[in-house]
């Protein structure tokens, strides 16, 4: 089950509002609502919170027209689903933007099963090599652990946060638990 909140900063406090993400297809689609949810302000701070229920969380933040900065929780977990990816870019992940690595992958294989430049007849030391994937997507945190820190949630406590409780436990920092609980 998932979770998507916006949370607008705005003269009087935060507001939160539920969102459908159903067509939102890329992160700029994201920072456009984002963006749309502070039409009205002068601070144009917006956080936009994304859970799937305890397996990770995502923020992303927008400020004005700056690019989004995002945080994933367990960026492994989030590349399993279909609002994960959105958050997962490729900058984010270390790839060439636009590249498709399954057709370079591919590409670089010649018909024996070797890669490209490698030799074709090596010593076997009889221990197999490690296989690496340029499309391994890491376990654990990925993205911008600063994101927050100015809001009040420093680096170290937001790498300690949990999925399941931590988007409550971030609205709880930032003085936004109840309108946050309003739109669950």
């Amino acid at each position: 089950m998932y979770f998507a909140a916006l949370l607008a900063r705005t003269e009087d406090g935060w507001e939160a509002s539920d969102t459908e993400l159903d067509d939102v297809e890329t992160l700029a689609d994201l920072a456009d609502l984002a963006r749309e949810a502070t039409a009205d302000y002068d601070d144009d701070t917006v956080l936009v919170f994304i859970e799937q229920e305890e397996a990770w969380f995502g923020v992303v933040r927008v400020d004005g027209e700056e690019d989004p900065r995002i945080y994933v929780s367990d960026a492994a977990a989030a590349a399993r689903s279909s609002y994960g990816e959105i958050l997962l870019t490729d900058e984010m992940l270390g790839r060439d933007p636009g590249a498709d690595d399954t057709v370079a992958d591919l590409d670089a294989l010649d018909l024996d099963g070797t890669e490209d430049g490698e030799p074709e007849d090596s010593a076997d030391d009889g221990e197999e090599e490690p296989v690496e994937s340029g499309d391994a997507v890491p376990a654990g945190p990925l993205g911008d652990t600063e994101l927050l820190a100015d809001l009040g949630v420093p680096r170290k406590d937001l790498l300690g946060l949990e999925a399941g409780d931590a988007l409550n436990s971030i609205a709880d920092i930032l003085g936004a638990a109840e309108v946050l609980e309003a739109v669950r």
